[in-house]
């Protein structure tokens, strides 16, 4: 199979993964929120906030093995792993969008994750992620596309690296610094089971998302895929 034979088998398993990812959620949403997902949280049963810590893990797990599947070098499953989270992500608000007729803007603001600690943000903040990893793993698949091997530099790593820091930093700060603030530290791989945290943690509201730390991060990520892209095209070219 072609390279982009590959992408394209990646992207519809990533779709229908992404797909069911939102069906999911909908019934989680049912049992939880039947007026609709807002802050401040659901205080969910410890027990079952472990079950969706596994749940968020191996939703990881099958992502990374596809990708690897996919690829041949490291560069290459690194891109289509990339690939396969950026398509699942998206489809799987489209999956929300369409069942549920949510989020009404891509301003409101959702539960990302909850791996290491709860990830918040408006919505278009992981749109934005999505649409850039899908942009870098088509920049890596290029290259394969004529028989040759994509290659970053090490500058290209250092501003992906540091722009993707950035980008995390602005979706697990609120929690962090509840954490921080309110002395849990000490106890962090407790927390999933500890009543005081979890009812703070549920009613705990955002309000203000870091946006120009979030848009220096993208435009560090963006310059490396430029970089990279640049390199792709001098090499064609040549």
């Amino acid at each position: 199979m072609s390279g982009y034979g590959r992408y394209l088998t990646l992207g519809v398993f990533a779709a229908a993964m992404g797909v069911l990812e939102a069906i999911v959620v909908v019934y989680l949403r049912q049992l939880y929120y039947p007026a609709g997902f807002s802050f401040p949280t659901v205080l969910i049963p410890p027990e079952m906030l472990s079950v969706e810590l596994v749940r968020e893990a191996v939703t990881l797990v099958m992502l990374a093995c596809v990708g690897a599947l996919a690829g041949r070098t490291r560069l290459e499953r690194l891109g289509c792993f990339l690939f396969a989270f950026g398509v699942w992500d998206l489809l799987y608000y489209a999956g929300l969008k369409y069942f549920l007729g949510w989020p009404p803007s891509l301003l409101t603001w959702d539960v990302l994750f909850l791996i290491p600690v709860t990830w918040l943000a408006p919505v278009l903040a992981p749109v934005i992620c999505a649409l850039t990893m899908v942009l870098f793993s088509l920049c890596v698949a290029a290259p394969a596309g004529q028989g040759r091997e994509a290659r970053i530099t090490p500058v290209q790593w250092g501003l992906l690296v540091s722009g993707a820091f950035l980008v995390f930093c602005t979706f697990v700060q609120d929690y962090a610094g509840l954490i921080i603030r309110n002395g849990f530290l000490p106890d962090f791989f407790r927390l999933a089971n500890d009543e005081r945290f979890l009812r703070l943690a549920s009613a705990y509201v955002p309000a203000r998302y870091n946006w120009p730390l979030f848009t220096l991060g993208e435009l560090l990520v963006l310059a490396a895929i430029f970089l990279s892209a640049k390199g792709l095209w001098r090499g064609r070219a040549g």
